[in-house]
């Protein structure tokens, strides 16, 4: 996916940070890029000490399933950062191994993989992609002992149980129904179809924004509000309704595959309107199932990808002499989160889940590709970091970086 956009110089720090979680470590080495788990023995999960020379991570993304072309860049990009720590000398003396389990974007297979870990005996997860699959593991890691670092999924419902062990690295929904609302009155919308598939993470953004509009009388207003069902390949019925409402913008927040084949669904109906999708949508597969033409100028809400980081080419072509790919959405966050695991544990000099915790909340400008890091008393970010992004030709490119 070709974004390019140089805006600083955010990778240079982020390198200096891994670097320096060397301080705290004696031994060398490096993790098999690319492997569901890495060489090396389990670790001692969320209750107080690895095993071994090993500190096992955990990671359940989707392998299989309408989303699994994002597991492999959040799986790569995990990597990434566990062989580069490894190779500065690990953390707290020890090598770090990265446990990857297929959770399919599946509410049941989710929660399977995540038990899988929690019998590998895993130190922290730092998984977790559609909201709706990883809903059902947050009780699994808390009741376990183990933190969660979640680099992509990012319903509010993750964080509403107010779990001490769950922490949100990307930003929320109702950070990117602001973003969306936002850019819709920017863009002199007035009458707004708003589109979901019924998950978790895609009705927390569709009710956010609905609930701004409310709020907002003389902004952009509800033109009809239209659910979908996951995995069909007919969506006229939807269709039907949305143009009978006359929108002037359409909002879809669910996924690449549904809006794929609505984006085209909707222009074979006369649709001219504005469309724009959040981040679940945000892969080149979106534009292969819409069609080129129809995908042409369609929106989306998303936070900063490999793409769009500051000077991010020395950051891409280290991922591609890794992996022989090119990294997509979600690969830069996953990195993140081994990395501000790493850092957790090194400041509480323990493997020990809620020491890990405590942690977590005392971090205060570790830098991360999205900005300095300090977690929220709800355990999220201060702020979303979210941009407006628009296809052009076979790729998503910036469109508003909604400053100001």
């Amino acid at each position: 996916m070709n974004l390019g956009i140089k805006l600083g110089s955010a990778v240079a720090a982020v390198g200096l940070v891994v670097a320096a979680l060397a301080g705290c470590a004696s031994s060398s080495g490096s993790g098999g890029a690319g492997s569901s788990s890495s060489s090396g023995s389990s670790s001692g999960g969320g209750s107080g000490g690895a095993s071994g020379g090993t500190i096992t991570l955990g990671m359940v993304v989707p392998l299989t399933g309408s989303s699994a072309a994002i597991g492999p860049y959040m799986q790569n990009g995990a990597q990434l950062a566990v062989n580069e720590i490894n190779a500065a000398g690990g953390v707290l003396g020890k090598q770090l191994k990265l446990d990857v389990q297929d959770g399919a974007c599946d509410a049941k297979s989710a929660a399977t993989a995540a038990n899988k870990l929690v019998s590998d005996k895993v130190t922290v997860s730092v998984g977790g992609y559609c909201s709706g699959a990883t809903l059902p593991t947050l009780p699994i890691f808390n009741g376990a002992g183990i933190p969660m670092i979640i680099p992509a999924a990012n319903s509010d419902d993750l964080v509403n149980q107010k779990l001490p062990l769950v922490f949100l690295i990307n930003g929320t929904g109702t950070q990117q129904a602001q973003a969306a609302l936002k850019f819709m009155t920017k863009e002199g919308a007035k009458k707004v179809a708003l589109m979901d598939d019924n998950t978790s993470y895609s009705t927390n953004i569709t009710k956010n924004v609905a609930g701004l509009m409310a709020k907002a009388p003389d902004g952009p207003q509800q033109a009809i509000h239209e659910s979908v069902t996951a995995g069909e390949s007919d969506y006229s019925a939807n269709v039907n309704a949305v143009m009978k409402a006359n929108p002037d913008f359409v909002y879809w927040t669910g996924y690449y595959q549904e809006g794929g084949l609505i984006i085209k669904q909707l222009r074979q109906a006369g649709y001219t309107g504005k469309i724009m999708v959040a981040d679940g949508s945000v892969d080149q597969k979106l534009i292969q199932i819409a069609g080129q033409n129809n995908a042409q100028g369609v929106f989306a809400t998303m936070t900063q990808t490999p793409q769009t980081i500051p000077n991010g080419q020395a950051w891409i072509d280290k991922y591609k002499k890794a992996f022989h790919a090119d990294p997509g959405p979600y690969s830069t966050q996953a990195y993140d989160a081994v990395r501000v695991a790493a850092e957790a544990m090194k400041n509480a000099n323990s493997t020990d889940g809620k020491a890990i915790a405590d942690a977590l909340m005392k971090i205060d400008g570790f830098q991360l590709f999205s900005g300095p890091l300090k977690f929220t008393p709800e355990h999220t970010l201060s702020s979303g970091g979210f941009l407006i992004l628009v296809v052009k030709g076979d790729a998503f490119d910036v469109q508003d970086q909604l400053q100001g």
